[in-house]
C-alpha cells in the first residue's frame, strides 16, 4: 500500500526553528549567569575591603584600641604629651627614625617624627614587618626583660623585634622596617576612618 507523504510545510519548520533557538538562548543565559555573577566581588568581599570608622572619643592617653581592616589588625592609640616628647629621645637607637629609608611604610601625610596626622593619635598596622606576628603593646616606661631603657612601644615575643610608640623599628632586631601606617583620615575630632585618605592627599 502506497503512502503519500505530505510536502514539507516550510513555514511551520521556520517557526519551530525560531522557537527552539529562543528557548536555547534563554537556557544558555541561565547557565551562564552563575559564572557572570562570580566575576563580580561578593557583598562579603566588598565589606572586607570597605573603610572602617572608629570612635576614639573615649580613648584615654596611653590606651590602644584594635580593629580589623582588610584582614589586618589595626591599632589606634592616643599618646600622652610625655609619650610624644619621648619619641625624639631614642632616635639613635632606631633603624629609620625619620621614616626616610622606606617611605612606602607610611603615607606622605604621616612621614614625620610622629608618623601621624595629629601627634597624639597614632594609627598603625599592628603586624610585625618580620613575619607578620602582632607585637605586644607595652606603653609603660621602665626596664623590661628585653630592654633596660624602655620608653614604651611594641614588642614581638616571637622573634624579639621592638618598635617605639610611633611604630619605628629598633636597630639590631629581625624586623627590617617600621610598622606600616595605613591610609586614614579624621571624620571629625572624635572619629577616625581607616582606608580613606585625607581630603587633598595624593
Amino acid at each position: 500500500m502506497a503512502s503519500i507523504e505530505k510536502a514539507p510545510n516550510k513555514g511551520r519548520r521556520m517557526l519551530l526553528l525560531a522557537g527552539t533557538g529562543a528557548v536555547g538562548a534563554v537556557g544558555a543565559g541561565f547557565v551562564a549567569w552563575p559564572f557572570y555573577a562570580s566575576w563580580k566581588p561578593s557583598a562579603k568581599a566588598r565589606v572586607i575591603g570597605a573603610p572602617v570608622e572608629a570612635y576614639i572619643g573615649d580613648l584615654e592617653p596611653g590606651q590602644l584600641m584594635r580593629l580589623q581592616w582588610r584582614g589586618q589588625t589595626i591599632g589606634i592609640m592616643r599618646r600622652s604629651e610625655q609619650m610624644v616628647e619621648n619619641l625624639s629621645e631614642i632616635n639613635d637607637q632606631l633603624r629609620d627614625p625619620m621614616s626616610s629609608e622606606n617611605p612606602d611604610q607610611q603615607p606622605d601625610y604621616a612621614q614625620n617624627l610622629y608618623r601621624s596626622i595629629r601627634p597624639e593619635i597614632l594609627v598603625l598596622n599592628m603586624h610585625c614587618t618580620h613575619l607578620g606576628c602582632v607585637p605586644e603593646f607595652i606603653p609603660e616606661v621602665g626596664a623590661q626583660p628585653f630592654e633596660e631603657n624602655w620608653k614604651g612601644g611594641f614588642f614581638c615575643p616571637c622573634h624579639k623585634s621592638k618598635f617605639d610608640l610611633a611604630g619605628r623599628v629598633y636597630q639590631g632586631v629581625p624586623a627590617p622596617t617600621n610598622l606600616v601606617v595605613p591610609p586614614y583620615s579624621f571624620v571629625d575630632a572624635e572619629n577616625v576612618i581607616i582606608g580613606v585618605e585625607p581630603e587633598g592627599a595624593a
